[in-house]
């Protein structure tokens, strides 16, 4: 714990850009919340209330900034990504690239408004959890969350009235799975709201399942951005023929998705899954290897965040079941082509492996965030509040683009060179270290001021270990 007898030089570099969104009460509380969410290690509302020693407050006050603060999280989200823009760091790039992906937010216990029981990949098991959905801006210089948006389970009801409404019959005989087996229930409804939706727009608005939230980011980013014209990039969940087809008919974004070894290719021959394709073009490109002819994949090197990586790639247009023409890109690691190899496509017939590779590998950045933000508090609140929940995620992205600008802001290096004597490293987590490091000198100018006034250190460290240990 990094006591705090001022706001941390970061924020308040950084907080003026803020001040319109809220009001005069609400601005002050912002600052001491973000400033929790960078320096203590407890980010719940009262590990944050706790840290401020020398000016106590109730904790309700930060309760308060997310659940009744009546701000806007569009305008904040606005000004965020103005303050990025403003820096030629963190402003977006030709090259850049969106990153799709989603992380589960895990809790224990299911009394948080529109948590879910959810199927977690890194467990193998079924957890309660809220699913954060974000659009993520990446380069070489930097990245951060563009856009983001909270999951909400579907209401079943709403959507089953909704289809009858719209005069969509649903089978009587599956009207008895209601009571003796909702489950099952709950995936016909959906699945028969989910075939219609492509039909009626009326039929789609009763539910907004993750590819719908993020094709709405992208429709609002492309709206908000039309001149950027940034490639897409996502794994294999996302990597659907509809949204696919969304992303190049209504957007005209190119993309690159991630096919999985069971996807299919279309040849002459027949059918045949990528994993067999891969493997068939590996047997060739070994035996032309051994002949002194032109290797099937081709050696390729990469830029990517300052480094060179290197990849051995088949790049070649084919038919792809359920996607139709594409770019398709297999690409290996080891020379001897004896690692697991993955597999790309991409709307954008005339590129190349290299750009698609390169493209491909700025989704890697979206997982670092959602790793880092969780170091952050992304997933450490306790509102129970839904409303109170996406404030708290809004924050965290604040704090992760402070982090982020603080990197490439001259102005800031040297305020913070002048009081620590330190050269601020190029990643969020040293600018998280060098706020609690300015914390720790406000702290010990604070002991040295009283020291020189005569007071014994029992009495300037007498409010501070009250305040710290009040209940």
């Amino acid at each position: 714990m990094y006591p705090l007898v001022e706001i941390p030089e970061l924020v308040q570099h950084y907080a003026p850009s803020f001040e319109e969104v809220f009001s005069a009460d609400a601005f002050v509380e912002f600052q001491r919340y973000v400033s929790g969410l960078i320096v203590s290690e407890n980010k719940s509302i009262d590990g944050i209330n706790r840290l401020f020693v020398v000016e106590g407050r109730n904790q309700s006050s930060l309760n308060r900034l997310l659940t009744e603060s009546p701000f806007s999280l569009e305008e904040l989200n606005q000004v965020r990504l103005q303050l990025l823009d403003s820096l030629p760091g963190t402003q977006i790039k030709p090259k850049g690239v969106l990153g799709v992906d989603d992380t589960l937010l895990i809790h224990y216990g299911q009394d948080f408004e529109k948590i879910a029981k959810l199927f977690d990949h890194v467990t193998q098991s079924y957890v309660w959890a809220h699913d954060l959905v974000t659009l993520h801006y990446s380069d070489d210089e930097t990245d951060y969350p563009a856009l983001f948006q909270l999951w909400e389970p579907v209401e079943l009801e709403k959507v089953e009235a909704g289809l009858r409404a719209a005069g969509i019959r649903l089978k009587a005989s599956k009207e008895l799975l209601k009571e003796s087996e909702p489950n099952k229930w709950r995936s016909y409804v959906l699945g028969v709201w989910h075939r219609q939706q492509k039909k009626q727009e009326e039929i789609r608005g009763l539910y907004d399942n993750k590819l719908i939230l993020v094709e709405k980011m992208l429709a609002q980013w492309v709206a908000d951005h039309p001149r950027a014209n940034l490639p897409v990039t996502f794994d294999n969940w996302f990597t659907q023929p509809d949204f696919c087809c969304f992303l190049d008919q209504e957007l005209g974004l190119a993309y690159v998705g991630t096919l999985a070894g069971t996807d299919k290719v279309n040849l002459k021959t027949g059918q045949l899954p990528l994993a067999d394709f891969a493997a068939r073009l590996k047997q060739e490109h070994l035996a032309a290897l051994s002949h002194a002819k032109k290797p099937i994949f081709e050696h390729i090197r990469i830029p990517f965040k300052g480094t060179h990586e290197t990849y051995y790639s088949y790049c070649n247009t084919h038919r792809l079941h359920t996607f139709g023409r594409q770019r398709l890109v297999i690409n290996y690691r080891q020379a001897d082509l004896s690692d697991t190899p993955t597999y790309y496509l991409s709307n954008r017939l005339f590129w190349h492996a290299p750009g698609i590779t390169r493209i491909r590998r700025h989704r890697w950045p979206v997982e670092v965030y959602h790793e880092e933000g969780k170091a952050e508090g992304l997933d450490q609140y306790q509102l129970r509040d839904f409303r109170g929940i996406q404030r708290h995620v809004a924050l965290v992205a604040v704090v992760y683009s402070l982090l982020r600008a603080a990197q490439h802001d001259p102005a800031l290096h040297t305020r913070l060179q002048r009081i620590l004597h330190v050269n601020l490293e190029g990643h969020p987590a040293a600018g998280r270290r060098a706020a609690q490091a300015h914390s720790l000198w406000c702290l010990g100018l604070f002991i040295s001021a009283g020291l020189a006034q005569g007071q014994s250190l029992r009495t300037i460290l007498a409010p501070l270990i009250q305040a710290m240990c009040r209940v």
